[in-house]
């Protein structure tokens, strides 16, 4: 799914952009919503803003009310009703959030051991949380900033 979008918004999408695909559907066999989360990279967050229109004629659904608590991300979701299917992180290349989202993607592919925490986790996270996402996400935040503070850059 992952490759197909990836294709069909680079098609539509001017030079310099790059897509990375993110989040725990990125992981091999690890536990995932059903939704796949990308990285959309340009060197500027203001090429990001810039092809905004393109992203809702391709049917995304711009949320800048995201933007309180990462102002540097541009949050889009696909189709624009639930259930979503994708869901778009526009982001400065370079960038905190860019670094962070693919280092942590990066080490859980290498380190199945590491994965199956992380999957353990969120399955008691979900458990303990249900439908609150803000509590099920900053629950999961201690392990995500160990990860991040061990990787060894």
């Amino acid at each position: 799914m992952f490759e197909q979008e990836r294709e069909r918004l680079l098609a539509a999408l001017p030079a310099g952009f790059v897509i990375e695909h993110v989040g725990s559907t990125a992981v091999p066999e690890l536990a995932a919503k059903p939704i796949v989360d990308m990285l959309l990279g340009a060197s500027r967050l203001e090429a990001v803003d810039a092809v905004l229109p393109v992203l809702a004629g391709l049917g995304y659904d711009y949320r800048p009310e995201h933007e309180d608590a990462f102002p540097d991300r541009r949050f889009l979701a696909w189709p624009m009703t639930r259930p979503r299917r994708f869901h778009l992180h526009g982001v400065r290349i370079g960038g905190e959030f860019w670094q962070s989202h693919l280092a942590f993607r990066d080490r859980l592919r290498a380190d199945t051991g590491l994965a199956g925490e992380y999957g353990t986790l969120k399955q008691r996270l979900v458990q303990a949380f249900g439908d609150d996402r803000a509590g099920y996400t900053a629950a999961k935040s201690p392990f995500i900033q160990q990860v991040l503070a061990t990787r060894g850059d």
